[in-house]
């Protein structure tokens, strides 16, 4: 029995996807599996694709192709994520555009790609998310990062960091910023963080331009449970959620964030591996001195 039965579909919001969707939709029917597409997607295109809800599309697909780049990507796994206790569903990226870091092939490869998952000729890459309390009391969930985000014209973002409760650090910043080992690539990487292999199990908090002394990234375990309090001194805070604004926060306000593991899973060919992807992403070359015959 193969191991793909209903397909859901997620679109990047403005590049071209009908060619794949048409490939795909092709593959489908021939093995006469149906095809799940967001209803506010599929009025975009002129296809077979049943049109159904996020909560369906979730429900029903044991297979979901995310068509895009990375956003896309981080947005199925989002849609996809797992109830405690349950196993997520796969979610295959495909490249419209640009190399990422998530989506495993482009569109070419992939009629192959759906033959090797339906034959169970695949792995999948466990994810883990970061979940954010916010001070009203409702719940984000991000794949790459929580940001604390300074607003222009207003204050710097100044917050204490407690770990296990217990103040650790208090940093004045443009941001600070809570990441993933997914996230270690993006806002993370971008403000001076580490990269993290995805298999570790752990959440980074970064200070973004920070103005003190003091600017060094936290890695913590995956069981320490984590609190930002926004200290007297700070501004008005923008809480992004993997890029998207969720809420705004002041002085007095506190976050509570905490490592959701395994909470999506990837899957993988062994096309490329998480250290190639991110050799030719971040165009990592290393030190002209460490060359042989260099003195």
């Amino acid at each position: 029995m193969g191991a793909v039965g209903a397909v859901g579909l997620v679109l990047h919001p403005r590049r071209d996807s009908q060619f794949a969707v048409d490939t795909l939709i092709d593959w489908a029917q021939t093995r006469g599996l149906p095809v799940l597409g967001l209803v506010d997607e599929m009025t975009r295109l002129d296809c077979d694709a049943e049109p159904v809800t996020e909560e369906q599309l979730a429900r029903r697909s044991t297979l979901v192709v995310s068509l895009g780049g990375d956003g896309t990507v981080l947005r199925a796994l989002r849609l996809c994520r797992s109830s405690p206790g349950a196993v997520p569903v796969p979610v295959l990226g495909v490249n419209l555009g640009r190399l990422g870091f998530l989506a495993e092939v482009d569109v070419p490869e992939l009629p192959d790609a759906l033959t090797a998952i339906d034959e169970h000729r695949f792995r999948v890459e466990r994810r883990a998310a970061v979940q954010a309390v916010l001070p009203d009391g409702s719940t984000s969930i991000a794949f790459n990062d929580v940001a604390l985000v300074r607003i222009p014209g207003d204050g710097v973002a100044a917050v204490e960091v407690t770990v296990s409760g217990e103040g650790f650090v208090r940093y004045a910043a443009d941001a600070i910023v809570v990441a993933t080992p997914t996230g270690s690539t993006a806002y993370s990487y971008a403000a001076g963080g580490p990269i993290v292999s995805p298999s570790v199990e752990g959440l980074l908090v970064i200070p973004a331009a920070a103005h003190a002394s003091f600017n060094r990234a936290l890695v913590l375990a995956a069981d320490e449970p984590l609190r930002l309090d926004l200290l007297p001194s700070s501004g008005v805070l923008a809480v992004e959620v993997d890029g998207r604004v969720a809420a705004e926060v002041r002085a007095g306000d506190s976050i509570a964030l905490a490592l959701v593991p395994e909470a999506a899973h990837l899957v993988r060919l062994g096309v490329t591996s998480f250290y190639q992807r991110t050799r030719r992403k971040l165009r990592v070359m290393g030190s002209l001195e460490a060359d042989d015959g260099v003195t």
